[in-house]
């Protein structure tokens, strides 16, 4: 109630509601006015957090907090009368904006703002403009020499490190892949088992970096996680310098265009286009626009927590999500992030990207500059994974309607935004009559598509359009079908695309005969800007050529998308094809449905990968600290080799296998426990709460499923924060998942609760994490993809293989530097012994009740007194 009548001083109003259950609470939430003051600033948004960002001592105690918000709050205020104070410019005239809005920090801050003596420049002109730079050569052929590489790895790790013997032969090994290559099609491929610890990112950037200066090419290196991204844009700054004296980057991170602001989205935001709430995200938005150094919303110089503190979908809109870009016909084109990333990368000696990005480059790169020739895929146990998205292909109602958008334009007003083709490519239109036939046809044959509003004319059986109509078959099937009995009502449904009926094969022919009318108009619309790129106007200037240029990118990109959906159509009906897995499904969440549409995969995504991305690089490496399987007996490569599409090309790649140097025999245990009985939900809640007890926080706990994620928080999170002990959870806590990791990281009595984003990619070194607790063995989830690819590799031995994977990743976790220890507990009695080879060499392995694991855990890792009895597993061999 005191929350409610008062205007109170906070921090993370949202997580605090969250802990309340008040949903509406608000105040003057110190993390909004760190955000305008410091954009583009990192803080853990915690008391603490904000304490370092101060220069402030931390508060003591929970009862010291209330006086500490009040002590953070005048130190900001403070900071804005300082004449240094770096982020003042654009301040005063963001103000008037959000005391419009009524800000509640608005009137407060008024007094300490002053206003400046000439007028503020809008943000979009105060923002720098890109400028076109020639291509670069292609590069030297260059020979790296053992002792070049041994001396470039000293000055990277420094004089005074401790020489690493495994990291040498590791990093000489990664030298390999810049040899040049002998054979068109043949890269040189390298695949590295790198223990943790082994120092594998300075491994491979030496000789990178050696390979950039001698041949003045572009290395790439691909990540799964942005964590890891962040991680290798620090270590590299050891090998180059943050700018080259020209002032270009000679590092630079990539990411899709979805993760980078788009000023256009921001321009309708500012003028009107949000309101409420999220018109303030906008303005504190455009303040770190002004500040930041790539424009990243995700994972880049952005507070994590700023979108989480006005509504979920506020960033999200701001992004470029739904292929919508006008490239030049957009009026900040010049001054656009995602444009100045992508031509500093082409400049670029290393360029830090994801694996998705890679293959995208790769498979559709307009400039030769842009296709990566030499490439590192760290997290390498993921390019699988990664490829498996990169080249499926699925028709369902939210692809095709992004599709209609793409060529229409909004259904609704959007405030004058040059969106659609007819809008995008007017005048090219009205000077080629032969263009601008296909223009209007796209548009006519695109009226087919799915519009606004069709999932709740499928629920209501009132379909529009054949696109629409067959989505609607693929719905009343995939329930037909359905054999979960309704217990899996929260949940998404599928159904194999096989044994269909007549009238279904029926509806896919009329659904691809619409796509086809809609492909042939784009085929012919890019055929006529060709030409005019060819032979242009001398009225078309540089922007122009650049929209065209852009144009016909989008289109060859569309008119792929349209072949794959056709192909998906004209299977229905007929004989399986062998090399692909093709089923129906019914996404929903939380009971509600959210998707519809048929799917694709490649039963081995490897071909693609090995077509697209390896045949036409010169050198390729996938590194990873479980890259390889280790089973019963010994460390397997055939499945790894399987795995990097080597054999799709005939090609015989390198292994290289470099042992973690921590002592897992005496820093860390694994314990099974045995008595804690399948399905018990309050057993399950109970063991976590006293495990994070025994261990006093530093938990991460580990769950196959959500549902019983948010189960176990509801029942334990009282009870423990009433002992001083701290629990966030993933798909819990409004905060995204890279805040709640440096929450983690930054409390060593926190604990955290997550999912698969959380037993991969973590690092979290010291005593933060000294406890690892998965709920059960992770197996596979049975759907119908995973069947197919089980009956084609080998049946419970690749689950076998699947599940140590996750196990050896998760195990992880724990031991980040050669002064952790701690424990690994897994809540499941029937753990098979199979699976113990998952983790490393000499891990003592302990079958043991939860009443002597706790025992074990308050005791701490004590290798000393470390007995382990005949009836209990031996160390992992």
């Amino acid at each position: 109630m005191a929350a409610a009548d008062t205007p109170v001083l906070l921090l993370n109003a949202p997580l605090v509601a969250n802990r309340l259950g008040y949903p509406d609470l608000s105040g003057l939430d110190l993390l909004e006015l760190f955000a305008f003051i410091h954009p583009a600033k990192f803080c853990v948004p915690t008391p603490k957090g904000l304490a370092h960002a101060l220069d402030l001592e931390e508060p003591v105690g929970g009862d010291a907090v209330p006086v500490f918000l009040q002590t953070a709050a005048a130190r900001l205020l403070k900071q804005c009368e300082d004449d240094a104070w770096q982020e003042r410019v654009g301040a005063w005239s963001a103000l008037q904006s959000l005391a419009r809005l009524r800000w509640p920090w608005a009137a407060i801050l008024a007094p300490h703002i002053r206003k400046p003596e000439q007028a503020e420049k809008w943000l979009f002109s105060r923002l720098p403009e890109w400028e076109e730079t020639p291509d670069r050569p292609q590069p030297a052929q260059v020979q790296l020499e053992p002792e070049a590489v041994f001396h470039q790895l000293g000055r990277l790790t420094g004089a005074d490190a401790e020489r690493r013997d495994g990291q040498v032969a590791y990093a000489q090994s990664a030298s390999s892949i810049f040899a040049p290559r002998s054979e068109k099609g043949q890269p040189h491929l390298m695949l590295a088992q790198a223990g943790t610890g082994i120092g594998k990112t300075l491994g491979y950037l030496a000789p990178a970096s050696l390979w950039s200066e001698a041949s003045r090419g572009t290395v790439w290196v691909s990540t799964f996680t942005k964590n890891l991204q962040r991680q290798l844009r620090d270590e590299s700054r050891h090998a180059w310098p943050e700018r080259r004296p020209d002032g270009s980057r000679p590092v630079v991170v990539r990411k899709g265009r979805e993760n980078y602001l788009c000023l256009l989205n921001l321009e309708d935001a500012l003028q009107g286009g949000f309101g409420g709430r999220a018109a303030i995200l906008a303005h504190l938005v455009a303040r770190w626009a002004a500040y930041s150094s790539d424009g990243d919303m995700i994972g880049g110089d952005l507070p994590g927590w700023l979108g989480t503190l006005f509504r979920k979908r506020g960033i999200t809109a701001l992004t470029d999500q739904r292929g919508e870009c006008v490239y030049a016909g957009c009026p900040h084109y010049r001054k656009c992030f995602i444009e100045r990333s992508a031509r500093a990368s082409a400049q670029a000696d290393l360029v830090i990207a994801n694996h998705a990005l890679v293959m995208v480059n790769a498979a559709r790169g307009r400039d030769h500059a842009l296709r990566p020739t030499r490439v590192i895929f760290d997290e390498g146990h993921h390019v699988f994974e990664a490829a498996d998205s990169t080249f499926s292909a699925s028709l369902t109602g939210q692809e095709a309607i992004e599709l209609r958008r793409w060529i229409i334009g909004p259904e609704r007003n959007s405030r004058g935004r040059r969106r659609g083709l007819a809008a995008r490519l007017a005048d090219v239109a009205s000077y080629d009559e032969a263009g601008g036939e296909a223009v209007e046809a796209a548009i006519e044959a695109a009226q087919a598509l799915p519009s606004e509003g069709w999932l709740q004319r499928l629920s209501e059986n009132e379909p529009s359009g054949p696109i629409e109509t067959l989505l609607a078959a693929v719905r009343s099937l995939t329930y037909a079908r359905d054999e979960s009995g309704g217990q899996e009502a929260g949940y998404g449904i599928e159904t194999e695309a096989a044994q269909l009926e007549g009238n279904f094969v029926e509806l896919a022919g009329q659904a691809q005969v619409a796509l086809a009318e809609i492909r042939s108009p784009l085929v012919k619309l890019g055929v006529r800007l060709e030409a005019i790129a060819a032979d242009p106007p001398d009225w078309i200037d540089g922007q122009g050529r650049a929209r065209i240029e852009g144009a016909r990118y989008s289109l060859a990109w569309r008119v792929d998308l349209l072949v794959a959906w056709e192909a998906l159509l004209a299977r229905m009906g007929g004989p399986a094809d062998p090399e692909f897995v093709d089923w129906l499904a019914v996404d929903r969440s939380e009971a509600r449905e959210f998707d519809i549409g048929i799917h694709r995969r490649w039963l081995d995504p490897m071909k693609p990968f090995a077509k697209t991305v390896l045949e036409p690089a010169h050198g390729v490496m996938l590194t990873s600290a479980t890259l390889c399987d280790r089973s019963p007996d010994g460390t397997e490569w055939e499945t790894a080799i399987v795995r990097s599409g080597a054999p799709h090309i005939d090609l015989q790649p390198t292994c290289a296998d470099a042992q973690s140097p921590f002592d897992y025999a005496n820093r860390a245990e694994v314990l099974i426990v045995t008595d804690l009985k399948k399905g018990d939900l309050a057993g399950l809640a109970g063991a976590y709460a006293r495990l994070i007890e025994a261990s006093g926080g530093g938990l991460l706990g580990l769950f196959t499923a959500i549902r019983r994620l948010r189960a176990v928080y509801g029942r334990i999170a009282d009870r423990l924060a009433r002992d001083g002990l701290p629990l966030y959870a993933q798909h819990v806590d409004p905060i995204d998942t890279g805040t709640l990791v440096d929450i983690f990281r930054d409390d060593p009595h926190a604990s955290l609760l997550g999912t698969d984003a959380l037993r991969d990619g973590v690092d979290v070194p010291g005593e933060s994490l000294r406890c690892v607790v998965l709920e059960q063995v992770p197996w596979p989830r049975p759907d119908i993809l995973h069947r197919a690819r089980r009956a084609a590799n080998g049946g419970s031995a690749y689950d076998d293989r699947l599940i140590r994977a996750r196990l050896a990743q998760a195990f992880g976790r724990l031991i980040r530097s050669k002064e952790d220890k701690g424990h690994f507990v897994v809540l499941s009695a029937a753990f098979p012994s199979r699976l113990l080879s998952a983790f490393p060499i000499g891990t003592p392995v302990i079958r043991l009740t939860l009443e002597e694991a706790l025992q074990r855990i308050a005791e701490g890792v004590s290798p000393d007194e470390m007995s382990i009895s005949e009836e209990k597993d031996q160390p992992a061999q």
